[in-house]
């Protein structure tokens, strides 16, 4: 169905005195694009902000009963919101009918017609516009299963995915999570939880991790900074290989295995310089170890030459070496 919903707008308002039009005309953002305060329209006419509002409220009751007469649109409304299970966020269902250029002035139809209501923003919820009296409580059930499904399985999913739990459509379904504040999508297509930094990262920090995590191998600082400009969600023009270095050292997610090299603290690897880890193997233990057996566990840990390892062990303050050649930890 093809509306033309400027000239329904034009049509409504054309017998309208020129205050008033020019009022509803700013209000809505009809002209200019732009919505004004009552503050500043009022302040172009020398009146105060409540006769503004007061002249909004005579002209809109004078236009109402005209677009309530107006059948085709309102068909045209439901039908599209129906196609969204009753309800859409509100930014989205202004580009669906107005495109870019007459998102007000479906905004200014909507919000004169019966039969549609504007729920407002709040902490958990963007606003949205609804047609169906159950459309919100039938979202909130599959936002809430939902948001269990992730905070279980941990990891992003594709709409299709989260899809395959659900008996809707996948246009009802997008459109039920979509007001959902607590569940976004990132660049790349995947859905999770706000607080993820797979979906929400946080600085040159969050960025390395989500390198580490998609290469699963230890990587050098001044490879980080490329890579993390490279990520398809990482809207850092320029990362510097020192900001990288800097920021790796201060998180305990990551650990410093060689000379430039880190990884991640969750993959296994002890935090601490090659001493520190020699003296937890010898603790972990519970028993002397040979030089080979220091070597093989410490270089699963560290990207060292094994000539470090053995200065290190011939540290007689920290480590005593038996007749046997087993190396203990030296008690304070």
């Amino acid at each position: 169905m093809n509306i033309n919903y400027q000239k329904i707008c034009s049509d409504c308002l054309k017998d309208l005195t020129p205050r008033t039009l020019d009022v509803i005309e700013r209000r809505f953002g009809l002209k200019s694009g732009e919505r004004e305060t009552l503050e500043a329209i009022g302040a172009t006419h020398g009146i105060t902000r409540e006769r503004v509002r007061q002249i909004e409220l005579e002209g809109i009751l004078k236009i109402r009963p005209q677009l309530e007469n107006n059948q085709e649109l309102f068909n045209d409304f439901k039908k599209v919101l129906s196609g969204f299970g009753g309800l859409k966020k509100e930014d989205e269902l202004l580009e669906v009918f107005g495109g870019s250029k007459l998102k007000n002035h479906v905004y200014f139809l909507l919000s004169n017609l019966t039969g549609f209501n504007k729920y407002q923003e709040d902490n958990n919820f963007y606003s949205f516009w609804n047609s169906e009296k159950d459309s919100f409580a039938k979202a909130k059930k599959v936002v809430e299963s939902t948001i269990s499904r992730l905070n279980k399985e941990k990891k992003t999913f594709s709409l299709e995915d989260l899809l395959k739990d659900q008996k809707l459509n996948k246009d009802i379904f997008a459109s039920y999570i979509g007001i959902s504040k607590n569940i976004q999508k990132n660049s790349e297509g995947q859905f999770g939880l706000n607080n993820w930094i797979e979906i929400n990262p946080k600085g040159v920090k969050d960025r390395a991790y989500l390198v580490f995590k998609r290469e699963e191998k230890p990587l050098h600082f001044t490879n980080l900074a490329s890579m993390i400009e490279k990520l398809p969600f990482s809207g850092l023009k320029k990362v510097h290989t020192a900001t990288v270095h800097n920021e790796l050292i201060k998180d305990p997610r990551f650990v410093l295995v060689g000379r430039g090299l880190y990884a991640l603290k969750e993959w296994g690897y002890e935090p601490g310089i090659v001493k520190d880890i020699i003296a937890k193997i010898l603790k972990d233990s519970k028993k002397p170890l040979s030089k080979e057996e220091i070597l093989k566990k410490v270089l699963e840990q560290r990207f060292v030459k094994e000539n470090t390892v053995v200065l290190n062990l011939q540290d007689k303050s920290y480590f005593l070496r038996s007749d046997q050649g087993k190396y203990t930890i030296k008690q304070a």
